[in-house]
This record gives C-alpha cells, sequence and structure tokens, in this order.
C-alpha cells in the first residue's frame, strides 16, 4: 500500500459514524457536549494533521506503518486489505477518531524529531515546530 492508500483508508475510518447512543446520556446538552468534544473536534484535527502528513514526501508508507504499531496502545490496526481496524478500550464511538489523531501525530513526531537543531531537546523542537504549524490546541490534544 502507498501512503495515499493508508491514508484514504484513515480518512474513511475517521468519517463513520460514532454511533454515540443517545439513551447513555439522557440530557441532549450532555450528548452535544460529549459529540462536540469526541467527535467533532477529533475529526476537525484528524484532517489537519492528515494534510501535514500527505505534504511531506520523506513521510513514508512504512513511516506510517510504524506508526500503527506504537499508536493508542497499538489498538488501530492495518489489515492486508487496507481497512483499518480499532479495538475499543471503553467507548468505541468516543475514541476510534482519537486514535487516528494519536497515529498522525507520532508520524509528525517522528519526522520532527529527526530533524533536532543542537541545542535543543526532541521535545522542545516538535512541540516549537508543530505550535506553529497547528497552533496551540492541536499542540495541546496530540504533541504533549
Amino acid at each position: 500500500m502507498t501512503k495515499a492508500n493508508i491514508l484514504e483508508s484513515l480518512t474513511q475510518f475517521v468519517n463513520q459514524r460514532p454511533g454515540l447512543e443517545f439513551d447513555l446520556y439522557g440530557d441532549r446538552s450532555l450528548y452535544q457536549r460529549d459529540y462536540r468534544q469526541h467527535c467533532q473536534q477529533p475529526k476537525t484535527d484528524f484532517e489537519t494533521l492528515s494534510r501535514a502528513v500527505a505534504w511531506r514526501d520523506s513521510i513514508d508508507a512504512e513511516s506510517i506503518r510504524e506508526g500503527f504499531r506504537r499508536a493508542f496502545g497499538g489498538r488501530l490496526d492495518l489489515l492486508d486489505n487496507g481497512e483499518v481496524e480499532y479495538t475499543p478500550g471503553q467507548y468505541a464511538a468516543v475514541e476510534y477518531r482519537r486514535a487516528a489523531c494519536d497515529l498522525l501525530a507520532r508520524v509528525l513526531w517522528d519526522y520532527w524529531a529527526s530533524d533536532t537543531p543542537e541545542g535543543k531537546t526532541p521535545r522542545e523542537h516538535i512541540t516549537y515546530t508543530a505550535r506553529r504549524e497547528f497552533g496551540r490546541g492541536i499542540v495541546s490534544r496530540w504533541f504533549n
């Protein structure tokens, strides 16, 4: 699989309906808050992170495959047929998009870590670079 194929599979995976169960909330405002925080925001973050990975030619398919092995406790898998599979922890509806974001953040982390300038720690360089490219929100959610 190529990098583009993997990113396309991830996009299809993230674009699935979350399947939040309204009955578990009992209150519309709680449901909407969880949807925005755990479903909508990670999808927006994924789109941003995916674009950042896509345009970097030195991030290849193997780099992304390696990210699958380490991201989100290894619960996100790329199957041989190209599908992305997620093994839920507690509630898959609020976890699967976060797992995809974690994967792409790890891929970018490794990419930036390999280019750390002298006199800076990798963490300093990565958080500085990510903040400059994405802003404080994405950094606080995915680059801690």
